[in-house]
């Protein structure tokens, strides 16, 4: 009985122990379960970014899930795109059906990232999107079309503006853009944003080439014979190449196509974008070398990226030393911010809750790639900057301070001439006057030899002499207009001209030109007309120098009158009389007519200085008169407003913006202005009346006006064109060169010593026509003043001897008794003559 007890006993027990051992077993297990989200990753997996990221976002979920005490576990699941949008949206949608993920992030290019977003937002479950790439040109509203999308890359106005400056700091004028087709259009964008930089850096995009699409997957090659036709370059001349976007396959092989035609060397430049440069860590080319690439700067002197470093090349152990770029820590970033954000969010976590927990971490967020926060859903850098490297060869790179490094080397990035390839110069030989700026003759009649001369080809050949290198030229005679030449080097049928060409706005649209040789304007060539004045004797002298004579002659007069008025007998009568004949004695002077004597010695030093003051004034009138009457004096007062006003004919001869000068600036109807095309027949204009005036470029009216001589003048007009110049296509550093030579030239004095021996020689036209000025009070103030002094002085020491005589009278009187006054009272009585005689006596010594 006991017994069956028992047995029923533990018949009971142990069923109730191993269900508790099964309770205890499993809430083991539940408690060690950790809570699983899954995150999406959607990269290239063939190209070398996309496998830096799977490595780098390996590393970081690896460093979440092995945290002690973490309840979280954070699994990656990867699909490969190949860097097609649509494939990269299909396996989007399979990851959020079948993997049940809770985040997206990857997408190399924007393409994807674009698609991608809006598969999403067409799902119900709209889940957080971080992509690894932002548009070139962040369109407005992108936030509220996506508003769970994050992009955790910069735009590539940045990168644009960094490539700007690096050809400005160069001073290339002109770029060649290349990029790989990607099949959906991606470097619109770029080549926009490129464009507008260069404009700020006064360069352009010369032309651009687009290189067919390399399949990685397949050995092989596309028929890189059509982009070796592509870079034969015959419209343009740029040597400045700019990739903007290209995998490793297709760039490694258009820098072998470049080499092998010449285009990478010390005349080109080449310039890589950092999605390029990444690649070129590890691996490389002889055929990169001397290239520019850029890079975003980051730090490398933290613990985190010395650890993540070491990570980072144990598992991405393909590449020999690999470093990390900013692609690869851009994407540890990324999980590492969906880790932190499982961190502090409870177990039941919604789409909706991660997005903004989310946003909130990168809105202030310390990361390897650097300090970034949110702004519009993209995460920028606090401080965006760039490392410029300069590829030494295939394995090694030099990291330039590119504002003080190998500027002094820098690249010419410009096609230069050879001895196969000479610089063609177009010449001007249509025009068939004023040959002695430029003049085209057939050497031996010959319909191919030309020899060439004139004032500014000989400027051309000294210029090549001042050129730190050879040049090789050749020289092509072209004989339309000028314009058309200015247009044949727009076009790019010359490479340059050489000529007497008018710097003008519209032609600088078109071509560069170098600094001017030579100044321009607009002159007017009228004939001369003689001024014929009535009062021609008096201009000899001015109006001061007529009236300090004329007070000079009457205050002479006055003296010798009063200093001879006792002594001489020519001085009797009446006061005017007497005043009458000191004014013709003077006056006589001037002819040397005058016949009367002098008897005081004050007045003979005061009418011998006189007389000379006389001798000096006449012989310079006589003088100046001559040659007043003698030289020719043409009038100038003929304006533009009086032709108009008249109605007058004008000519011209140039350009049609000299017509079209004479229409806008001076209003000449159409109809009065005449174009006389040849300098032989400006003369002939005038003399048969056809115009009454000739409107010709400066230089050229001073040729003309040197080879007449007389009977013509020329009045510069206050407007001014930009001078004489040579056109050089634009961007070319040969006319900065060219610009540098002349202004040596000028400087020395050799072009105006060329000028004057050529186009104005001295010798032609001697200097007949000046016209003589009438002399000035300044010439003859000194003579003034000594005579004025002269006369003056004399006056007064005439006055001693009656000071003299009249203190000794004085005291005489003084000294008298009464008698002896009675006895003069009684001689003044008797004698009233002798009284007299006493005060006549108080004159002048003789």
């Amino acid at each position: 009985m006991s017994f069956c007890f028992t047995f029923h006993t533990n018949r009971l027990l142990v069923p109730l122990l191993i269900t508790c051992l099964i309770i205890c077993l499993e809430g083991v297990a539940v408690q060690n379960e950790k809570i699983v989200t899954n995150v999406g990753a959607i990269i290239n997996a063939d190209s070398r970014i996309g496998k830096e990221q799977k490595a780098a976002m390996e590393i970081a979920a690896e460093s979440f899930n092995n945290k002690s005490g973490n309840t979280r576990e954070l699994i990656l699941h990867f699909q490969d795109s190949g860097g097609d949008p649509f494939l990269a949206a299909s396996e989007v949608e399979e990851l959020i059906k079948e993997k049940k993920v809770e985040v997206i992030v990857g997408m190399e290019t924007w393409q994807e990232a674009a698609l991608v977003a809006d598969h999403v937002g067409n799902q119900s479950k709209k889940i957080p999107v971080i992509s690894f790439a932002a548009p070139a040109i962040t369109v407005p509203l992108m936030q509220q079309r996506w508003p769970f999308l994050i992009r955790m890359a910069s735009n590539g106005s940045a990168q644009m503006k960094c490539i700007a400056d690096i050809v400005s700091a160069y001073k290339w004028k002109r770029v060649v853009v290349i990029y790989e087709d990607d099949g959906y259009g991606g470097q619109v964008g770029l080549l926009a944003l490129l464009s507008e930089a260069l404009q700020d850096a006064n360069a352009k995009i010369e032309n651009h080439l687009v290189l067919p699409r390399l399949n990685n997957s397949s050995m092989a090659k596309p028929n890189w014979d059509e982009v070796e036709e592509l870079l034969k370059l015959p419209t343009f001349q740029s040597r400045v190449f700019i990739v903007l976007q290209s995998s490793l396959p297709t760039v490694t092989n258009l820098f072998s196509v470049a080499r092998k035609m010449g285009l990478v060397g010390r005349e080109s430049a080449w310039i890589i974008t950092e999605c390029i440069t990444s690649l070129l860590d590890p691996q490389g080319d002889d055929s990169m070398e001397g290239t520019l690439g850029i890079k975003t700067d980051y730090a490398t002197e933290s613990s985190s990226y010395a650890e993540f470093q070491k990570e980072f090349q144990a598992k991405y152990a393909e590449e020999n030393n690999s470093k990390p770029g900013i692609y690869a820590l851009r994407a540890y970033d990324a999980i590492t911010v969906i880790s932190k954000a499982l961190e502090r969010m409870p177990n039941n976590t919604t789409s909706t809750s991660l997005q903004n927990m989310i946003t909130t971490l990168l809105s202030n967020y310390k990361g390897l790639s650097g300090n970034m926060h949110l702004k519009e859903g993209e995460a920028l850098l606090d401080s965006l900057r760039f490392r410029i490297i300069n590829v030494v060869d295939g394995k090694r790179n030099k990291e330039l301070n590119f504002k003080h490094e190998n500027l002094t080397r820098a690249p010419q990035g410009w096609g230069m001439p050879t001895a196969g390839k000479p610089m063609k110069f177009g010449v001007p030989a249509g025009n068939k006057h004023f040959g002695k700026f430029v003049k085209v003759e057939p050497r031996n009649n010959s319909s191919y030899d030309f020899s060439y001369d004139g004032f500014s080809i000989r400027i051309f050949y000294t210029v090549l002499t001042h050129l730190n290198y050879h040049l090789p030229f050749e020289f092509v005679p072209f004989k339309g207009s000028y314009d058309d030449l200015v247009e044949g080097v727009y076009n790019k049928t010359f490479d340059a001209a050489v000529g007497d060409f008018t710097i003008l706005p519209e032609r600088m649209e078109k071509v560069e030109f170098t600094q001017p040789y030579m100044k321009s304007g607009l002159s007017m060539i009228v004939v001369e007309k003689y001024d014929e004045s009535t009062w021609m004797f008096v201009r000899p002298f001015t109006w001061k120098i007529w009236v300090v004579s004329g007070a000079i002659l009457i205050y002479t007069s006055l003296v010798v009158w009063f200093l001879e008025r006792s002594r001489n007998p020519e001085f009797d009568g009446s006061l005017k009389n007497q005043i009458g004949t000191a004014t013709y004695i003077t006056f006589s002077s001037l002819f040397f007519a005058h016949r009367e004597k002098v008897y005081t010695n004050f007045a003979r030093v005061v009418f011998l200085l006189w007389l000379f003051i006389v001798l000096i004034l006449s012989s310079s009138y006589t003088a100046s008169l001559s040659s007043m009457l003698t030289t020719q004096r043409p009038t100038l007062n003929v304006t533009t407003e009086m032709l108009n006003e008249t109605d007058a004919k004008v000519g011209w001869d140039g350009g049609p913006f000299v017509s079209k000068y004479l229409s806008d600036t001076y209003r000449f109807d159409a109809n009065n202005r005449i174009n006389v095309s040849s300098e032989n027949s400006y003369t002939d204009a005038f003399k048969s009346k056809n115009i009454t005036a000739m409107f010709l470029e400066l230089p050229y009216a001073q040729v003309y006006m040197n080879e007449l001589c007389e009977g013509y003048t020329s009045i510069t007009e206050p407007y001014e064109f930009g001078g004489f110049s040579f056109i050089f296509q634009k961007g070319s550093p040969i006319a900065r060169d060219f610009s540098k030579a002349i202004l040596e030239l000028l400087e020395n004095g050799y072009i105006k010593q060329l000028q004057n021996e050529l186009l104005t020689p001295e010798k032609q036209c001697p200097n007949t026509n000046s016209r003589p000025k009438s002399l000035s009070l300044n010439s003859f103030s000194g003579l003034y003043v000594i005579c004025g002094a002269t006369s003056t002085l004399c006056l007064l020491l005439s006055f001693t001897p009656c000071v003299r005589k009249s203190q000794k009278q004085e005291k005489h009187e003084g000294n008298a008794g009464p008698s002896d006054e009675s006895v003069l009272r009684s001689q003044h009585s008797n004698s009233p003559q002798a009284f007299t005689s006493v005060e006549i006596e108080c004159v002048p010594q003789r």
